[in-house]
């Protein structure tokens, strides 16, 4: 098989939605003649938001997988200060932003530029330079964030002339909690230069969405978007063919991954306090992933009964949603969240349970959730429209539609197949 390197921060164990989209991937390639070569960093030294060891079971026997030594700020900041955990999504896992951490946002945003894991940078360079030269290899695909992941892709560019492939899973000088990091004027245009030389080098960009796409394509006056490709995350249908699912006493509304105060939940809020009684006595919200507890004394002040899970492995996240009869996800209400299009919405449609979706009505999200059938997006303004769904579905559930096949891990590697052969 022809081999593709691919560099990236996230893999088994970590944990979360971010190492899904690759291990995916590279489960299915060497289906399709492409054998992964996979450059990580040491968990022993990687700085990870979340762990998950089950996920090491699913890394394709055929992948050859390497790491290396990293320099982690992120674990330093854990063990001055005592935290259990790194920071992630803006520091959205923080309960309370006081003088601390304050200060960490500014020096997050202003000396570890593009981000706080480019002490991976050296290592991953130097072992991927000895990878491209022991199995002559000619394609490289990088994967972010951390977006200085993507700065290994353009010196090897630069070294090599070899075909890079720049996937962007999120947006970077966009996305949506950047400016909490309170950049000065000369860490900004760095930052941005950064993104500019990034999309203007790579062979090949990859993103997760329309509105992503846009949002990389404006960063230049060549014609990035000429280059630019959308592959969305998806579902891997392995992962639910689980035989027994345990029922549940009560009717459930499932949340699952982290969610913070950006989060607009006020009409949704009171979406709930208007269902009918019998119906709300019968009503779990369920949480499972990290929720700051100002957000939780939000939900109990309805009265209603609240479930916190915490976080899970990833099979567990899976039976959760089974055993589920609406599930609620949340697009932040933030300057580009169009484009948002969260992996986890996928392993929601491949549950074929209804989705409750509050965010923009014109957004990639709303199309394909209109385009499957799978549930409704609403305003978050729409209280109304929120309760009327609640009231049906509970009784009377939906199905996604088979059009939503279209979203496997299996049917979106053979995209990106098609793509590394051109």
């Amino acid at each position: 098989m022809k081999k593709v390197l691919i560099i990236t921060y996230y893999w088994p164990p970590s944990g979360g939605a971010g190492v899904q989209r690759w291990l995916k991937f590279a489960k299915y390639l060497p289906e399709l003649g492409w054998q992964p070569v996979i450059l990580t960093v040491d968990p022993e030294y990687a700085s990870y938001p979340q762990r998950d060891e089950s996920l090491i079971s699913e890394v394709n026997p055929e992948c050859l997988v390497f790491t290396t030594k990293s320099f982690e700020l992120y674990n330093f900041y854990k063990l001055i200060f005592g935290k259990k955990e790194v920071p992630y999504g803006g520091f959205a896992n923080e309960s309370k932003e006081g003088l601390f951490q304050k200060a960490s946002k500014f020096l997050r945003g202003n000396f570890l530029l593009p981000d706080p894991r480019k002490g991976w940078n050296k290592y991953a360079l130097k072992k991927a330079e000895e990878l491209i030269r022991q199995f002559n290899i000619d394609t490289v695909v990088t994967t972010s964030p951390p977006h200085s992941t993507q700065l290994v892709g353009l010196k090897l560019k630069q070294k090599f002339n070899i075909k890079w492939i720049a996937d962007l899973r999120d947006p970077w000088t966009d996305i949506y909690y950047y400016n909490q990091f309170m950049h000065t004027a000369l860490a900004r245009k760095i930052d941005i230069r950064y993104e500019r030389k990034v999309v203007e080098n790579a062979d090949l960009l990859i993103t997760v969405s329309e509105d992503v796409k846009r949002i990389f394509a404006e960063k230049s006056k060549l014609h990035v978007a000429a280059k630019t490709v959308v592959i969305p995350n998806g579902f891997d249908e392995d992962d639910f063919r689980i035989n027994e699912v345990q029922t549940e006493s009560k009717k459930v509304i499932t949340y699952t991954g982290t969610i913070s105060e950006a989060y607009e939940v006020d009409c949704f809020l009171d979406a709930l306090q208007s269902l009918e009684s019998d119906l709300k006595q019968q009503l779990r919200i369920r949480f499972v992933g990290k929720i700051p507890l100002s957000v939780v004394q939000k939900f109990r002040a309805t009265g209603l009964e609240i479930e916190l899970v915490g976080y899970v492995d990833h099979p567990k996240s899976i039976e959760y949603l089974l055993r589920s009869d609406i599930l609620l996800l949340v697009i932040p209400k933030v300057k580009n969240n169009k484009g948002i299009l969260t992996g986890k919405f996928f392993e929601y449609l491949a549950s074929r349970k209804p989705i409750l979706a509050i965010g923009p009505t014109d957004g990639d999200l709303a199309k394909i959730i209109q385009e499957t059938k799978c549930g409704q997006m609403f305003d978050y303004s729409d209280s109304e429209g929120m309760r009327h769904f609640m009231q049906e579905s509970l009784d009377r559930p939906v199905s996604a539609s088979d059009i939503a096949i279209e979203y496997s891990r299996k049917k979106l590697t053979g995209k990106l197949a098609t793509l590394l052969k051109a």
